[in-house]
């Protein structure tokens, strides 16, 4: 089948025709026999920008294949990665697609074979929608973040940021000029760590803090999210700053 992409000559004239922009091989389906699995997508001409994008698996046994496409099939640099996340000792499929957007956001997803059936068990989308926060400018050169999900407030210090930064919002005092509201942007790393070492991966996800516009970043929310047998979880939540001169 790759070959067939790669060398199908009306493929390569045709950029309507998908072709293929990254492959892996692993035991999807646990019997012990290599799948094939693939992104394939339409290109644009004289862009890295891909359309399409559609996740290919091969049975490895029957060489049947079954493609599954994506909600949000558009952006760039798709990429896939294989590993056990759920623990059952077979590799699961993460596809990760840059957006491009200024924000620096990222669809992804993970699929397993489960109870003979490829299921989608983990969506970028749900994700943005479950965890929310609210980010709040306080006096003394303070910012909080509130994780509406976990219940949990986090304090950043400003101080980082500068001087001309600072005095630009806050008074000689320390009080705010005027009340500023920042936000957490949409996920926009999600990374396979096996922090354990026990083989199976946890996701380990990234969204930057905006504070006044969105490229005055105060840092990351870091969540490591685990398999608990029905959802990735929150196994636990960090938040992360910019370190500043000495």
């Amino acid at each position: 089948m790759k070959a067939k992409l790669q060398h199908d000559p009306s493929r390569e004239m045709n950029s309507n025709r998908p072709s293929i922009v990254a492959t892996k091989r692993g035991d999807i389906q646990g019997d012990g026999i290599i799948d094939n699995v693939l992104l394939t997508a339409n290109k644009t001409p004289n862009s890295p920008f891909r359309k399409n994008i559609t996740l290919v698996v091969q049975n490895g046994s029957t060489n049947h294949i079954q493609q599954i496409p994506f909600k949000n099939n558009v952006g760039y640099n798709p990429t896939l990665f294989l590993g056990d996340f759920t623990g059952n000792k077979v590799d699961d499929i993460l596809v990760v697609i840059d957006t491009g957007g200024s924000g620096g956001a990222i669809y992804a997803y993970v699929f397993s074979y489960i109870n003979g059936q490829m299921r989608q068990i983990f969506n970028s989308d749900v994700f943005n929608n479950d965890y929310k926060y609210g980010v709040t400018y306080q006096d003394q050169y303070k910012a909080t973040v509130i994780s509406h999900k976990l219940k949990e407030k986090y304090i950043l210090d400003l101080n980082y940021k500068g001087k001309e930064y600072l005095t630009d919002i806050y008074s000689k005092n320390g009080v705010l000029k005027a009340p500023i509201e920042g936000w957490v942007n949409p996920l926009s790393g999600l990374y396979p760590v096996d922090f354990n070492r026990d083989g199976i991966y946890e996701l380990e996800a990234y969204q930057r803090i905006a504070g006044r516009y969105n490229a005055d970043s105060l840092g990351f929310v870091q969540t490591v999210l685990k398999w608990n047998g029905q959802v990735f979880g929150p196994d636990r939540q960090n938040v992360a700053i910019f370190g500043g001169e000495i």
